[in-house]
């Protein structure tokens, strides 16, 4: 199994994860009893023993969904407010009035059907995306470590556990090799906590540092975090601000709807003394324009589709609205490691220090190798550049981790090695005399940012060793610090192998270390790291380095690739602990170097307090605490279950660059939905004005259901459909419903006064039989061509396709007017010419009077 491992510098390396979110913010008590662990051997259950425990239904069998369900895709789409508003009214319709006046109907079931096919495409696209990139823990069975699914994993499971591995249901410690557990997520504590064998570990913490196994005591949905997991991961649209707003919206226009309706109803079934189905037909109409349920269906049909768009990149999106967010950051913090760098890198040279011997040093270096059975990125490289030999203690060599008595995990040595007793390590290379024997071994620590090993030598002596950061390892004023920082300058890794003295789980074990040599490794750059770097910048989005490697090592990398303001490096042992401090030190640097986890945190708060959005990617444990708190977390797809977990985001093709897709994706829906937003409202507004208009001037509605089913086809739902899935690079801008509400409200009231204005001159014109008729068609005419004009703004800048877009609208309505049947249908005919040009003259004056408005607002306001 490949683990997820923190290397010698702050920095991790990949393995695979599962795409689960849990939710941190949750409110529950972390302190349950446990119950008494099921008898368990080190080599784990029977295959009959499992096949029984599955018989009885003891199995993790909770459903991890990264999605709506079919049933409440259909159910949230259907069964909505406004539909069954619009529902009621077209049952009406169809008993009192012609087919062509309840097409409002057919219309809205089309959409809504839409809308059905477009999310359930979006679940396939999640759902497959979440098998693909799903990890599996390794639970061993039968003495063989093999992985499963997380759903397969049995009460009684004897699951093992690496760094970065998360705990994927309840159960006792039954190996513990200094393994620490990250219980963050579940009780708000940040610190590590050490576990032993014997103690309980939860669903949903995850380890930190060290390894061993557990035994499963809870599965299903009897674990702490499950039910907890299965509510968070699933398909969801909170936290919007584009879904709040519309939310808000819509909440006034019911507030404005409710007493205009009664009011038009009494006004045409009361006061006026007309035909009662014709009056029933004129309400209805006057009622169902002002219902902008298109716009919600187009909302969830532009993130839906970007879902499938971004899913086509191997980009998971397990929260939906996070496509929203990375749109209006403005702020991305990067992980250097397996982010602008690849995770693996090379041991370019070994420069021993103080004298030491050459040959002395590579036999430390390769026993070093075989003290940690999941090596790190900084590790592996040294194994592959010193690979074990006889003489030497090695790595395993074909053999799986055996549990010793003291419940640690050594590698094995190709079947020669034993268990030793009380947890001791055993001689490597077949019990050659001449091996090295790893007595004590200590893995890698945040904190600490160094590891060690502890050996018998060939000759009988002990000793204890270091391998980890110089510059904490050596005191600040030491010479060899100098050296150190002309290998930094040039971006170069440099750990430092130093003896120590005393025992190597001392509290004061690096103090006084002997420096004996430094290792040297060369990162490898991510190729496309630059241009995705200088999109950032482009887009005028500032981009934080933050990293536990030497920040001037990391700002000669970030210089490498073109960061701005690589060259401004500060070391986060220096990092003001004053939360205003901070935020002015985050905002004058660009790269950071050993940072903590805790303080990678503190560092994301600091500038959310400045105001800004904050994307925050990584790929390991230490990086799971800032990805929580970010606005956006990213995580790559080799990244540990940890960060995988608490990210909004998964790029499981581990690739920094789908970012800038991600960014664009954001920037399309939000912009388009702000544009399509005014045209739904405009028409919302002018409805609703005109509804007002009829009732205190005591005349009939101008309109029917055909006639405003045939302008908002033309003027908002066809056009609509295409600019919401338009590109569209504008940077998201707050405040959506004050940006959608000022051009809404002006272009509505100028629509309704035009409107209102040629009808009022038509009723004065005609006269006589079919006079209401050609008074509608004035009326119809003149707001069609102001509502086509409020299109051909919102269409601007224009492309080609934009202006074959209005327009085929305006043919479309001229076809109507010319083609005697389709005349006939929406009873639309212009009689004489004297009116209908009053008409066009009308809308003309309003069409100036919107252009005014429109610049004057974008003026005031800004766009």
């Amino acid at each position: 199994m490949t683990q997820r491992a923190l290397d010698s510098s702050g920095e991790q390396t990949p393995g695979p994860s599962r795409p689960t979110m849990i939710d941190a913010g949750a409110e529950l008590d972390p302190v349950h009893p446990m119950e008494p662990p099921p008898a368990r051997r080190p080599d784990g259950l029977s295959t009959a023993e499992v096949a029984e425990r599955v018989a009885r239904g003891e199995v993790n069998d909770v459903p991890v969904r990264s999605s709506r369900s079919v049933t409440e895709i259909v159910r949230a789409n259907v069964f909505t407010r406004f539909n069954l508003i619009i529902g009621v009214l077209w049952v009406i319709m169809l008993f009192v009035a012609p087919i062509q006046d309840s097409l409002f109907g057919f219309v809205i079931v089309a959409n809504t059907g839409i809308g059905i096919i477009q999310e359930w495409r979006a679940k396939k696209t999640l759902d497959s995306l979440a098998v693909i990139g799903e990890a599996k823990p390794t639970v061993r069975r039968d003495g063989v470590a093999a992985e499963i699914s997380t759903s397969e994993i049995v009460l009684g499971d004897l699951v093992e556990l690496g760094p970065g591995d998360k705990v994927v249901v309840d159960g006792t410690v039954s190996e513990a090799d200094s393994l620490e557990i990250d219980e963050s997520l579940l009780t708000g504590e940040a610190d590590p906590v050490i576990k032993r064998a014997g103690d309980p570990v939860m669903s949903g913490s995850f380890v930190v540092a060290g390894g061993g196994a557990f035994t499963a005591t809870k599965v299903g949905r009897e674990a702490y975090a499950a039910q907890l997991a299965e509510e968070a991961s699933r398909f969801t649209l909170v936290h919007s601000e584009l879904r709040s707003g519309i939310s808000t919206i819509l909440k006034y226009v019911t507030w404005m709807m409710v007493p205009t309706a009664i009011g038009l109803i009494i006004s045409q079934l009361v006061v006026k003394d007309n035909n009662f189905k014709e009056s029933v037909a004129r309400t209805v109409g006057g009622i169902v324009p002002m219902i902008p349920e298109g716009l919600v269906l187009l909302t969830s049909v532009a993130f839906a589709i970007g879902v499938v768009r971004l899913g086509r990149k191997q980009c998971l999106v397990q929260e939906l609205p996070a496509i929203e967010g990375l749109a209006r950051v403005d702020v991305v913090c990067l992980d250097k490691t397996g982010t602008l760098t690849e995770g693996g890198m090379d041991v370019t040279e070994v420069r021993p220090l103080n004298g030491s011997d050459e040959a002395y040093v590579t036999r430390v270096l390769r026993a070093f190798g075989s003290s940690d059975p999941r090596p790190n990125a900084s590790l592996q490289a040294i194994i592959d550049a010193y690979p074990a030999g006889d003489g030497d203690a090695h790595p395993a060599t074909g053999g799986d981790a055996l549990p010793t008595a003291g419940g640690g995990a050594l590698p094995a040595t190709g079947g020669d090695a034993l268990p030793a007793a009380g947890g001791d390590a055993l001689p490597a290379a077949g019990g050659d005399a001449e091996s090295w024997t790893v007595t004590d071994a200590m893995p890698f620590s945040s904190a600490r940012k160094y590891s060690g090993a502890a050996f018998t030598e060939a000759d009988g002596t002990d000793s204890v060793w270091l391998l980890g950061a110089p510059d904490v390892l050596l005191s600040e004023g030491d010479a060899t610090l100098t050296e150190i920082e002309q290998l930094n300058e040039q971006g170069l890794r440099v750990l430092l192998l130093a003896r120590a003295e005393g025992e190597l789980d001392a509290p004061g074990a690096a103090a006084g270390a002997a420096p004996t040599a430094l290792v040297v490794l060369e990162q490898r750059l991510r190729p496309d790291a630059g241009d995705t770097l200088a999109y950032f910048a482009d887009q005028n989005v500032a981009t934080k380095v933050i990293s536990g490697d030497n920040a001037v090592s990391v700002g000669a990398v970030a210089g490498k690739l073109g960061l701005t303001g690589a060259e401004n490096t500060l070391d986060a042992r220096r990092l003001p602990t004053d939360p205003d401090e901070m935020a002015t030190a985050m905002e004058e640097n660009a790269v950071f170097g050993r940072v903590t986890p805790q303080q990678k945190r503190d560092m994301v708060a600091a500038l959310q307090s400045r105001g800004h959005t904050v994307a925050m990617t990584g790929d390991g444990v230490n990086d799971v605490l800032a990805l929580k708190d970010a606005d956006i977390g990213v995580s790559m797809g080799s990244g540990s279950e940890a960060t995988r977990a608490v990210a909004q985001i998964v790029l499981l093709n581990n690739s920094f660059a789908t970012l800038p897709s991600v960014v664009a994706e954001g920037r399309r829906v939000i912009g388009n939905i702000t544009r399509v937003a005014t045209l739904f409202l405009t028409k919302t507004v002018y409805s609703v004005l005109l509804a007002i208009l009829v009732v205190c001037f005591q005349v009939e509605y101008p309109f029917l259901p055909r006639h405003l089913t045939l302008l908002s086809t033309l003027t908002i739902g066809v056009p609509a459909f295409f600019l919401a899935l338009a590109p569209n690079k504008e940077r998201a801008q707050p405040h959506f419903v004050r940006r959608v509400m000022r051009y809404a409200i002006p272009s509505g009231v100028t629509a309704a006064a035009a409107t209102f204005a040629t009808y009022l001159v038509a009723r004065h014109h005609y006269s006589g039989e079919g006079a209401l008729e050609a008074e509608t068609s004035a009326a119809t005419l003149t707001l069609f061509l102001v509502s086509m004009w409020v299109l051909a703004i919102i269409a601007r800048p224009y492309t080609w396709w934009r202006v074959g877009l209005v327009v085929a609208m305006g043919l479309g309505f001229l076809i109507v007017l010319v083609v005697p049947w389709l005349q006939d249908f929406f009873a639309l005919k212009l009689v004489g010419t004297t009116m209908p040009w009053t008409a066009v003259g009308i809308a003309v004056a309003a069409a100036v009077l919107l252009e005014f408005t429109w610049r004057w607002v974008g003026r005031r306001f800004g766009m």
